[in-house]
């Protein structure tokens, strides 16, 4: 019974690749963001695929300015993939700096690892189709996100605004 649950478990993780194009700064193992992405999507997860990538302030500065014409770094950006039927499927690319989460954990008074759990969810979120636009969505997204962290035993992230 408990092999079937671990490998029930296991079945709906998605596949999750790290690359890094920036050394300075902690980051997740590949495992812990599996983890996480696993949680956020529940079943939904199983045979998806995301990619990571780890950039620098620079990087993410331009690809911001870029995508969402805002000139400077930011924390993580999304970009859902386009639906295809074929397993594995991929669900997107996220990009994160490293650089400005450890800025907004150290004045935000979090862990860098709660921190980096609440905002790779965010991402993953995103990537499954969730949005902040509207004040509704933006509750409903808030809401899956502290359920999420919860589960992860991560304080609820917007309790200090």
């Amino acid at each position: 019974m408990a092999a079937e649950r671990a490998a029930l478990r296991r079945a709906a993780a998605p596949a999750v690749s790290v690359q890094r194009g920036v050394r300075r700064g902690w980051v997740p193992g590949q495992g812990q963001m599996r983890r996480w992405a696993q949680a956020a999507l529940g079943r939904r997860g199983a045979g998806c695929e995301i990619a990571v990538y780890v950039v620098g302030a620079v990087r993410s500065r331009k690809l911001n300015g870029r995508y969402r014409r805002r000139d400077h770094a930011t924390n993580v950006l999304s970009f859902p993939a386009a639906a295809l039927p074929a397993a594995p499927r991929p669900l997107g690319d996220l990009v994160i700096c490293p650089a400005v989460l450890e800025r907004e954990a150290l004045q935000q008074g979090k862990s860098l690892r709660a921190h980096w759990a609440h905002l790779f969810v965010h991402g993953v979120l995103h990537l499954a189709g969730f949005d902040h636009e509207r004040d509704a969505d933006a509750r409903r997204m808030e809401q899956r996100e502290i359920r999420v962290l919860r589960a992860l035993g991560i304080a609820n992230p917007y309790r200090s605004r």
